[in-house]
Formats: C-alpha cells, structure tokens, sequence
C-alpha cells in the first residue's frame, strides 16, 4: 500500500522530445520516463506539445462528454501529433484564427502576469499502439511496453516554439523575458526536457533537465542559430529567475550552467544520462554486418539528400551506384565480409560533431598503414552538413566509406562491437552517448580530449586534441596498429565495462527518486 507521503508525488513531464528523433535528448526523455514509471508511488503523466503546431483535441475541465466524444476528442490529438488536422480550407482558416487567438494570449500571459495556459487530458488505452510507436517503441525494449502504457497525458494546444517567441519579443523591449504560466494545479513537479518557455502555477516546482549550453556558448554549431540561441538564453535566464531547479547531464554542463548563471549554484544538481537495455556486451558478429550496413544506408530507397552549395540545389548520392543486386551484394560481402576493420562513428552530421577531423585522419591511416581500413558513420542529416558529404561522396562511390542512418539499437550493438575502435571526436558535448553505448557492448572507444569525456568515460578511452588531426592519427594507430594493441584494447573494453555501468538505469533511477523526493519536501533548496 502507497504511503500518504509517497502517494502524493505527482509528477508531470515534458515529451515533446521524444516524438522525434532516435537518439540523445529523445532517446533519454523515452529512457527516463521508463525508469519514472516503474516507481510505484510516483504519479506520472507525460505533456504532448508540438514545437511548431498547435495540438488539437483533448479534454479540458469537467465537460460532460458521451464516451464517444471523448474517444473522438482524443482521436483529434493523435491526428494533430501526426500532421495536418484541417480537412479543407474552412479548416485551415479556423486554424489561422485560432492560432492568432492563441499568440495574442499568449502576449497578454507573457506581458501581464495574469491568466494561465489550459492543459487538456488525452487518454492512453485507446490509443496504445500510437503512445507506444510514436514515443517510446525506438528506444525502449518490447518488455517495457505494458509499464509505460499505465499513464495518462496532459496536452499543451499552445506551440512551444510561439511561447518562446512570446518571451524573446518581451525581452528585446522590457531588457528581460518572461513567459506566461502553465496551469499545473494539483501537480508537485514540471520535469522540462530543455529551458522551457513558461511558469507553473504555485505549488508546483519546475525541474529544467539541463542537457548542455552550447546553443549559448557554441552557438556557430547549431541550426536556426537566431532562434535556438535567444529562445534558449532567454528561456534559461526566465527559469533561473523564478527558482527552477536545473538538474544537469554532467559536471561539465552544470560548470557551464554556472558560469552563466551563478546564482542557481544551489539549485543547479547533477545526474548522468542513464544506457538503453539494448546495450549490453554480446559476441561478435561479424557476418551480420555486410547485411547491416546494407539495409541501413542513407538514400537506399532515394539515394538523395538535397542541400544547398552556393544558392544552388546540388543532389548528394549518399550509397555506392551498382548496375544489378547480384554485383551490390557481391560487393558488400567483400567490402565488409569477416576479417574486415572499421573505424565506427554515431552522431548526426552537423559542425560540432568533427565529422571532417575523423574523416582526415582516417585518409591518412588508409594511406600510410591499412588500404583496407573502413569507415562507417552512423547519423542523420542534420545542417552546415554541405561541406562534410562533399568530401563523403569519392569515398563511398569508391567503397571505403559507408553513411548509415535508423539503426535499430540490437544491430547497432554489433557495430560497436565488431568496430576496431568507436571514435567521438566532437568539440563540444553535454553527455555523448555513443562512447558510453560502445563500452557497454564491449567495444573500444577514442574521443576527444573535452571535460565532459575525460568526465564520463573516464579511464575507458584513449584521449586526442579534436582540433589536431595527427593526434588522433597516433592515437588510432597505437589502439589499432601499436606492438601492444591487443592488450590495450582489452583493458579498455575491460574498463568500459565497469566505467559504463555507472549510467544503467538501477545506478541512475534511486538518485532521480531521492531528487524529486527532495524537491516535494523542501530538503533541496
């Protein structure tokens, strides 16, 4: 039996991250609402908000509704998650007014202080195959299903991106922003995925699970510069203000935390990402790979990213051309068959991920050690990205490179362990994962020698300067190439595996409970 204490934590949290996305931030939003929600005396609800579109739909106040208009209402949500709602143009010209509705009120909250934004309920059990699929299906294993299907959801009709736009046009006037207020009544904790664009009722605390500050601190590296840069600055800065508390990714986000906002020090805390349950150490598998990259290359169906190279739209083939399957099968067996070595890379392909210094030094080992060596990447389109695929595109028409992109976690776990070594030689990070996720599945691990790696691998990685690339072609030569390189890259998977272990979910859930805890019951300030 619940406890009266225990029973009365009520938590809500933010799940726009996870409908988009496999990896970093979507994938630890799936990672800890799973975790949540095995907590038996924790009541948990996820919020469904969309970054650009309104979400129609839902069920606000104590309306008395057939169950019928119920179901229909909650339908309305499932279908504006997905795309348009409007079924013509009479549709689309009440969704104009609407939304014109909701921007005027959403400046009246942000510039008066008075009102609160209304949060609707959508109910899983007739929807459990969407919940399922759209938020929790790519990172979460089919054994987690039923205990993540329990809760319920509150929906937010008002887009993310216009509340934080609400705030920045208060600032640029008024030197400082503020942001209208959620209707969180009855809720104890708000866990928000980054600074998030508005208040919470009294009563209620708002947690800001702080991933990184490189939108203000690197801010040539991210996309949409003018508005991921000021939304999260100003956003950030509203947070701090009224009292939020900032649980931080790593020590070396929460220093960054600090440095611009001293102030929050007491409330600003620290718990590591936790690992998927996919990841684990298995055996090689050597012959499954040719089959892997295969299946998963970028442009296999299209064959095409478009992008634009001096105001003009130029086609990127991102998988080798073959004349028949029989010569693309033959092919793959040879170029990837047992015995073959490769270099493995995860992250999305945009400017601060180092794409270009990884790419440099693997031509130089192919040239002067190992003609066979291979290099796979594994990673979305992300943006800034012409200048990388310019220099993929002769290596994957020649066989040597390979750009993957939608690998299920159970063949990405054979990458990491089939790859001579897993290279991270971003330049800036809040947590990074694939290093983490190799160790687990018993693979070796280079990376950049940043404060947030030396923080979270530790003593299970070789370190190089990022910005040098015959650092990193020494440190690839002695882990790969070096008299004692098969000892050396037994001690790493043997401290990967411990070194790893510190981010399972078991490790990480008590200090997630004991925080919030603390929180609900004033023990952390």
């Amino acid at each position: 039996m619940k406890s009266q204490e225990a029973s009365s934590l009520r938590v809500l949290m933010e799940m726009r991250p996870a409908l988009d996305g496999f990896y970093g931030i979507p994938q630890e939003t799936r990672l800890l609402y799973g975790v949540l929600s095995t907590l038996p005396d924790l009541e948990l609800s996820g919020l469904l908000q969309m970054p650009k579109r309104g979400v129609r739909g839902g069920v606000y106040g104590r309306v008395l509704l057939s169950e019928a208009e119920r179901v229909h209402r909650f339908a309305r949500v499932v279908v504006s998650l997905k795309g348009r709602s409007a079924l013509d143009w009479k549709g689309d010209v009440a969704e104009w007014l609407d939304n014109f509705w909701q921007t005027w009120r959403l400046r009246w909250g942000a510039w008066t202080g008075l009102g609160r934004i209304p949060l609707g309920h959508f109910e899983t059990r007739h929807f459990r195959d969407f919940v399922w699929q759209e938020l929790y299906g790519r990172s979460l294993p089919a054994a987690d299903r039923e205990q993540v299907l329990q809760s319920d959801y509150r929906v937010c009709a008002y887009p993310w991106r216009r509340m934080h736009l609400v705030g920045i046009e208060r600032a640029q006037v008024l030197s400082h922003s503020r942001y209208p207020v959620l209707d969180t009544r009855g809720l104890d904790v708000f866990v928000a995925q980054t600074p998030f664009p508005g208040r919470v009722s009294a009563g209620t605390a708002l947690v800001v699970h702080y991933h990184d500050a490189i939108p203000v601190l690197m801010p040539h590296t991210i996309s949409d510069r003018a508005f991921h840069q000021s939304s999260h600055f100003q956003a950030m800065s509203a947070n701090v203000r009224s009292g939020a508390h900032f649980v931080c990714v790593s020590d070396a986000t929460r220093r960054d935390l600090l440095s611009l906002f001293p102030e929050a020090e007491a409330r600003a805390h620290t718990i590591h990402n936790m690992l998927p349950a996919h990841y684990y150490p298995a055996e090689p598998e050597p012959e499954r790979i040719p089959d892997i990259v295969r299946r998963h290359l970028h442009g296999e169906y299209e064959g095409r990213v478009r992008g634009t190279v001096k105001g003009k739209t130029k086609i990127y083939p991102l998988a080798r051309a073959f004349n028949n399957e029989e010569e693309k099968t033959a092919f793959y067996a040879r170029a990837l068959g047992p015995g073959t070595r490769f270099v493995l890379m995860v992250s999305t392909i945009e400017p601060r991920k180092n794409h270009a210094r990884l790419l440099a030094a693997w031509e130089t080992l192919r040239g002067a050690l190992d003609p066979e060596l291979k290099l796979i990447l594994v990673g979305h389109i992300g943006w800034d990205y012409q200048t990388a695929l310019e220099a993929f595109l002769p290596w994957i028409e020649q066989g040597g490179l390979f750009l993957l992109q939608g690998i299920p976690a159970d063949a990405l776990r054979l990458l990491y362990r089939q790859a001579v070594v897993t290279v991270c030689p971003s330049v800036g990070e809040g947590f990074d994962f694939s290093g983490a996720e190799a160790m687990r599945c018993g693979g070796v691990v280079a990376a950049s020698d940043i404060p947030v790696h030396r923080e979270v691998y530790g003593e299970a990685a070789r370190y190089f300067d990022p910005y040098d690339t015959a650092s990193l072609v020494e440190t690839l030569r002695q882990i790969i190439y070096g008299p004692d390189a098969n000892a050396l890259q037994s001690q790493l998977r043997a401290t990967g595996a411990a070194q790893s272990a510190r981010y399972l979910p078991e490790r990480i859930l008590p200090q997630w409970e004991a925080f919030l805890r603390g929180v609900k019951q004033g023990r952390i300030s």
